[in-house]
């Protein structure tokens, strides 16, 4: 079921089947709106429950329809939790006009777009050249966290895991953008990224350069304390030979040159589940 649901949750994305109320964060926006506020949110209890009732209803629903039909109302579960976690269209759209930007010389709209990538970090880049390996370093975090993560937790823990991931994902990036002050949701961030990031950004060190990235990985992976975007950022730039410097205003070079290390990286996952599945490991 995980690889299958991988598979069609990867090709519908690229495709951009899924329409955009049917998308993780566009739910998540109306569950939030309709169930909480601010003041129901100002607890640790509050935002612990918050956070794992849609995970709840995804395991009550795999309850329900587990064993029915052969299995096919399960893997149908499967494929549509796969399908709403995995689809993230607006962010294809800001880096597509990012690059748009990049390609006129924009270097205005550049630094607009690049904010709007990754609202846990301002991008402090000290030239255009500078904004290009950041904008990189931020495509590979974004990769990261929305498909590579979601993918370890579907594939590990089924739907449950999956969901129970990007709803505090999403609680994390919405008390960023609207400073709430939300108790417990940083450490939960914080918790269930650490050994995703360690295993996701290992293939980076197999995906690109391996003795570069593999001591950049070593350096940041065993450190306890590493945030997991440092260790995922700097292993990436790490693996990648960066081309130089080109003639226009913004160079984008760098930045595709991370999105190319970032693709690989994940054809390398998605072959490693498949490896597991033909072998029974993985169901």
């Amino acid at each position: 079921m995980a690889l299958f649901s991988l598979l069609v949750a990867i090709m519908v994305e690229r495709l951009k089947l899924l329409p955009v109320n049917w998308q993780f964060d566009y739910l998540m926006r109306g569950y939030h709106k309709q169930f909480w506020d601010k003041s129901s949110l100002s607890t640790e209890l509050g935002v612990a429950i918050a956070v794992i009732i849609p995970s709840i209803v995804i395991f009550a629903l795999g309850m329900l329809v587990d064993g029915i039909l052969f299995e096919l109302l399960s893997l149908g579960l499967w494929v549509i939790v796969a399908l709403v976690c995995f689809s993230h269209q607006d962010l294809r759209l800001t880096f597509k006009k990012y690059v748009q930007a990049a390609c006129r010389g924009d270097v205005q709209a550049c630094y607009r777009y690049a904010g709007e990538l990754d609202c846990s970090e301002c991008i402090d880049a000290v030239d255009e050249q500078d904004l290009g390996v950041k904008v990189g370093q931020s495509v590979a975090w974004i990769n990261y966290r929305y498909y590579g993560a979601v993918a370890l937790y579907l594939v590990c823990f089924g739907p449950v895991g999956a969901v129970l991931y990007c709803s505090i994902r999403f609680y994390y990036d919405l008390n960023i953008k609207q400073d709430l002050s939300l108790p417990l949701i940083d450490h939960l961030q914080k918790l269930f990224d650490w050994l995703p990031s360690r295993v996701f950004s290992f293939g980076y060190v197999l995906s690109g350069q391996f003795s570069q990235g593999l001591h950049a990985w070593r350096k940041r992976a065993l450190d306890f304390h590493c945030h997991a975007k440092t260790v995922v950022t700097d292993t990436a730039l790490a693996a990648e030979s960066l081309p130089e410097a080109g003639a226009a205003p913004v160079s984008v070079q760098p930045t595709l040159a991370l999105l190319a290390l970032t693709k690989r990286n994940f054809i390398l996952l998605v072959t490693f589940v498949s490896v597991l599945t033909i072998f029974g490991v993985v169901s």
